[in-house]
This record gives structure tokens, sequence and C-alpha cells, in this order.
């Protein structure tokens, strides 16, 4: 029987491996004998997956990831290095993995720290990507950026600047607003008013080094009132709770 036949006929179920017994040159591979094989029945024990689970480092960061999974808008403040972001986007991307929401939707706002984005060559589109590149990479720390790229292109993620954001309204969404204390007290009050049903919203920011004038930066006395709601959680992480290197808690603690 040709080639061909043989495969024919196991493609059509009409393959009898009875037909070579008495075959010498012909022998059933040893499956049941243990170790794996790629029949689930045989080694069902086996590990077919791994999932990176988050873990708080630091009592500020457990408060955090509770104030998340319990409320709709959670305000993160603190220093760098406490995982404020890492953290927000973790959920974010647990939240849609899972189903409990639609999409998520990253954003921040442009501001210069004293470099002008003008000189950077290209559209708007690649003048931006700067300032956007540090929620891509947390992302691409939960998802390959294969799979980043699939969710971009079907509309699961958006990343946007904070400017892009007005007149819209973030229904079934995990929304992420990154580096808050660039934001005005307007610019903030633009977005928290864009929160809609069935959505979660975290705020991260530190008020201590924004690249506004003191005056100008909202996140402070945003968190201040918000914080006398009692469905509104607003989580205050201090030095001990910076996951970096031991030298930026020291550096932060004389600067």
């Amino acid at each position: 029987m040709s080639k061909r036949a043989l495969k024919r006929q196991l493609r059509e179920g009409a393959f009898d491996a009875g037909q070579f017994e008495g075959d010498d040159k012909i022998r059933r591979l040893p499956v049941d004998r243990g170790g794996w094989t790629p029949l689930g029945h045989h080694n069902d024990e086996r590990e077919q997956g791994y999932l990176k689970t988050i873990k708080a480092k630091s009592p500020g960061q457990e408060e955090l990831i509770k104030a998340i999974d319990e409320k709709n808008l959670v305000l993160a403040l603190g220093p760098a290095g406490t995982g404020k972001t890492y953290l927000a986007i973790a959920k974010a991307v647990e939240a849609l993995e899972s189903g409990r929401v639609g999409r998520i939707v990253l954003s921040r706002p442009a501001v210069e720290a004293g470099e002008s984005i003008g000189f950077l060559p290209g559209d708007a589109e690649d003048k931006l990507a700067p300032y956007l590149r540090p929620l891509y990479d947390a992302l691409s720390d939960r998802l390959s950026m294969k799979r980043v790229r699939a969710l971009m292109a079907e509309g699961a993620i958006e990343i946007a600047p904070v400017g892009f954001m007005r007149g819209r309204t973030l229904n079934n969404a995990f929304v992420v607003i990154d580096e808050a204390q660039n934001c005005t007290y307007v610019q903030l009050k633009m977005l928290l008013t864009r929160l809609g049903w069935h959505s979660t919203m975290v705020v991260t920011g530190d008020p201590n080094q924004s690249d506004l004038l003191p005056e100008l930066s909202g996140l402070a006395p945003v968190s201040e009132r918000l914080e006398q709601l009692s469905n509104i959680s607003v989580v205050r992480l201090e030095e001990r709770d910076i996951v970096r290197h031991p030298l930026v808690a020291d550096m932060l603690g004389v600067l």
C-alpha cells in the first residue's frame, strides 16, 4: 500500500493497526510506560500551564490590592518604587482575562520633564510614544508583546494620553490613570467623571514628584476631598512599601 493511501486511510478513520501484527519492523510506541505523553488521560497530574500570580510584598501593597478588589474607584498615592502602576495594571489584566471587564483603558499625561517633544521625529502618535512606554512595559510583563498587540488591534486594550479622554464614558472597563500628579485639578475631575457602569478605575501618582508647579497639580487636593467618601478608597503608600533597590528608599529619605 502506498504512503498516500495510508495517509488517506488514517485521515478517514479506516486505518487498522492490526494489519501490521506479526511484522517485526513495526512496533507500537510505548505510551503506557510512564513519563510524559501528549495524551492528557495518560498523565493528568502534569501541570498544563503556568500563570504568574501577584503577591503583596508590603502592608501597603496588600491594602492596595484589597481596595482594588472591593472598590470601583481607588487612588493609590505614594513614592516611586512602591508598585502602584504595576499592581494596577496587573489587576487590570487579571480582570480582563477572567472576563470581569471587556477592555482595559490606560492613560497618562504627556507632560514634558525638562525636554520638549517637538524635536522627536514622526507625527503626533510617534511623539507621544515615549511617554506611554512605561505602560507598555508593565503590560508586556503580564502578557507577551504578541498578545498585547493582538488585544490592542481588537480594541481590548487601549493606551491614550489624558487629552484624548474628554467626552468619553468608559463602561465595562478597567481604567488606570498613571502619573496623576502631572494632571491639573480640572483634568483629574474630567478623568474621574469618565467612570461608567461595571467599571473600575485606579488613579496612581506621587504628589511629591510632580513635573507641574506645586499649585497646579490637582492630585493632592482631589485625594483629600475624595477621602471623605466611604465608597472610594484612597491608599497612601509609604517609604517602607518601596520594593525597588534599597537605595531608592534611602535616596527618597534625604532628597
